[in-house]
């Protein structure tokens, strides 16, 4: 802890030190044995710490809200990868960057050197809000009613380290989409959002269409519309209330029914809408207007010498310019889409990019939901010249955006989930579509997403084609597969359509699946009629007989035992997940939780944070029964639950006595507004419960 001492003191910022100083803490005591690994899971993800497939590696995932990056915080982030990982940076579909091959020892450090520069890990990982994507066109594009970047970061600044969400039975993931176009995929997510204005008494008023419990996975659900205009000062109203009651009726047992899709579609859309209004009086505010100044300035260039720059190949660097380059709605600026192949790219890349947008452009750039990146304010002058620079760095590939853009997740590389290899046969089929089907490299509006599980991570069944990593066997041998999944796609609006799964092939013959596909496309479709359309007319049975030849396994070779990237025979191996499991609930971690929550609530109370005291108070009323009800086998799927069992089992039994019914005393959350009378009697109130269930177990011990 003492070898990063004076990079905390650098900080400048108690919170964050205090954080930091807390996970180097908890990485001593796992050490030492004094916490379990169940015990030590829960804190280390939700900093953003991830165990790898490969044993004693994390993968620590650096959560950079909409993707917005400067030239200050590329540098920071390269120079942190050099140092204690690989050089090696990972895009992921929710904008984040992830670094392998970190030594679990070597995160507080980490850390302190990412924050030194205002980059958080914080709730990256684990059962938390996740990183809150956008499109990466906000800001700059022509059809939208207003950027929606300020927004996204008002809302990520509030619930970061908020005590509503960490602790949650499942994590949560948030989008805000500047156009009806949806690029941040509002239908799949727990709450989207979708940028609208209407007039009021004259004015523009600015809000958002609100979408609800959508989400991919094994089991997606297209998203409910919950408002069709939401002002944008009750924005963080509404997501606190949806927070809090997902944490409260969310299932915490059996995590494949964790996520808040599920609780909706159990409960009803209206009963939702009823346990949300019920919330109101408990938030720290009713309405919460956003400051947009920041983003409503014009945009900053630097104002460089203009290069001349001779173009060797005019025809190259035009379809480039079309394919590759975006006019911004800022009069003379563009920006350019970087293609990145899996979405990795190298340290010595990233600096010498963040010099160019530092110098050249307005030092910003913004990574995508399909793994790029957006290089945003370039002045049409110095197009060439970006060209040229770009091309060194191997960043002009053509075909950002588009069908040679292809989606995948890290797979069996580095995830313990992971079935099969996404990225090998990612890269396979990247080559396929260069090097045979060069003409869709412009074409937008098919496009090809993998993942290496049914977890969806690579967004597979969003997609027009879609592959999910499988195994499949053949006699008593297992070879790696393929399911083949048709007909997803973006349909605008908050709307969308989830791929049908279609006929599971060895992953060897993904690349003729590609070829049939196309191929057939190409020769059957109507004029002017789209990938979908084609697939609405030939329906899913055409498709499948399409492919079936594909899917005989009694002549598989000897290679189609060997997945895409690896020189040895497959093997399934699954591992446990992280990232968004649920902690192995031991009585006594428990009952240390609820302590630590008392602690915070102290603090929290304080420092005058009275909803924030409230809530860690409620967590560990909520801790302290579940505790009970663990040590007797009692099943805890809820905190709804917990509460009403732990009333029926130790409070109408008068095995324990607390005063009153234990429904009347935690649901005050509920009925009172967070004053600091409240906040200090609920305080009180959640110490003298711990102390009775002490005692009750000291008793029975």
């Amino acid at each position: 802890m003492k070898s990063f001492r004076t990079e905390l003191e650098d900080l400048n910022n108690p919170v964050v030190e205090k954080d930091i100083v807390d996970l180097a803490r908890r990485i001593e005591l796992f050490k030492e044995g004094k916490i379990s690994e169940e015990g030590f899971r829960s804190l280390r993800l939700a900093r953003g710490v991830y165990g790898q497939r490969q044993f004693g590696v994390q993968m620590v995932r650096i959560k950079l809200p909409f993707g917005k990056v400067t030239s200050e915080q590329l540098h920071r982030i390269a120079d942190v990868s050099d140092e204690y990982s690989r050089g090696r940076l990972h895009i992921t579909t929710r904008q984040d960057i992830q670094i392998h091959y970190v030594s679990l020892d070597r995160t507080p450090q980490l850390w302190a050197e990412l924050e030194k520069s205002d980059i958080t890990i914080r709730e990256a990982c684990g059962n938390t809000v996740r990183n809150i994507t956008a499109s990466e066109t906000a800001g700059i594009d022509p059809n939208e009613p207003f950027d929606v970047s300020p927004y996204v970061e008002a809302v990520f600044k509030f619930f970061l380290r908020n005590p509503v969400g960490q602790d949650m039975g499942r994590k949560f993931k948030l989008s805000f989409s500047g156009t009806d176009e949806d690029t941040a995929l509002s239908y799949m997510h727990d709450v989207g959002f979708i940028a609208k204005t209407k007039i009021e008494n004259g004015e523009v008023v600015r809000g958002f269409k609100v979408l609800i419990a959508g989400g991919l996975g094994s089991q997606p659900r297209l998203a409910d519309v919950a408002y069709e205009f939401l002002a944008a000062e009750q924005i963080i109203p509404f997501i606190e209330s949806v927070l809090r009651v997902f944490d409260r009726y969310g299932e915490r047992t059996n995590r494949n029914k964790a996520r808040f899709k599920f609780l909706v579609k159990d409960v009803g859309l209206d009963r939702l809408r009823e346990l949300v209004e019920e919330e109101q009086k408990a938030l720290s505010y009713l309405t919460y207007p956003i400051d947009t100044s920041a983003y409503d300035v014009p945009v900053e260039i630097s104002n460089p010498t203009i290069f001349k720059v001779k173009i060797e190949d005019e025809k190259t660097y035009g379809l480039w310019k079309k394919v590759n380059v975006i006019k911004q709605k800022q009069e003379g600026l563009y920006a350019i889409g970087i293609k990145v192949p899996l979405g990795d790219f190298y340290t010595d890349k990233a600096r010498k990019l963040a010099d160019l947008i530092r110098d050249y452009a307005g030092n910003e750039l913004r990574l995508t939901l399909r793994q790029d990146i957006l290089v945003r304010h370039i002045r049409e002058e110095l197009l060439p010249f970006f060209y040229s620079e770009l091309k060194q760095l191997g960043f002009t590939d053509i075909g950002y955006n588009s069908t040679h853009d292809i989606t995948a997740c890290p797979g069996t590389d580095t995830c313990n989930l992971g079935i099969a290899s996404s990225t090998g046969i990612a890269s396979v089929l990247t080559k396929v579509l260069k090097d045979e089907y060069p003409e869709y490299a412009n074409n937008k509006e098919i496009t090809i997403k993998i993942s290496g599980c049914m977890n969806a991570c690579g967004q597979h069944n969003m997609a027009q084609i879609g592959f999910q990593g499988m195994s499949i066997k053949s006699g008593d041998l297992v070879a790696p597969a393929l399911q083949v999944l048709l007909g997803g796609g973006i349909l605008g609006d908050g709307k969308g359509r989830f791929a049908d799964k279609v006929i599971k092939i060895p992953s060897k013959r993904g690349p003729n699946a590609l070829r049939l596909l196309l191929d057939d496309y190409e020769d059957n479709a109507n004029k002017e009629e789209s990938f979908l359309e084609y697939y609405d007319r030939r329906e899913q049975k055409y498709f499948y007989e399409l492919l079936k030849p594909l899917s005989d396994t009694s002549n598989l070779k000897k290679d189609e035992f060997i997945d895409w990237g690896y020189d040895k025979a497959y093997v399934k191996a699954i591992g446990v997940g992280e990232c968004a499991g649920v902690v192995l609930d031991l009585v006594s971690t428990i009952l240390v939780e609820s302590k630590e929550k008392l602690t915070y609530a102290q603090e929290a109370l304080n420092e005058k944070q009275w909803s924030d005291s409230i809530y860690h108070s409620y967590t560990s009323l909520i801790n302290s029964a579940k505790a009970l009800l663990v040590a007797d086998g009692i099943k805890t799927n809820t905190q709804a639950g917990i509460i009403e069992q732990f009333e029926t089992q130790f409070v109408e039994t008068k095995i324990i006595n607390i005063g009153s019914t234990f429904l009347q005393l935690v649901y005050q959350i509920k009925e009172n507004k967070p004053t600091e009378e409240f906040a200090s009697n609920y305080l009180s109130d959640a110490k003298t419960v711990l102390e009775k269930i002490e005692e009750y177990r000291l008793v029975l011990n």
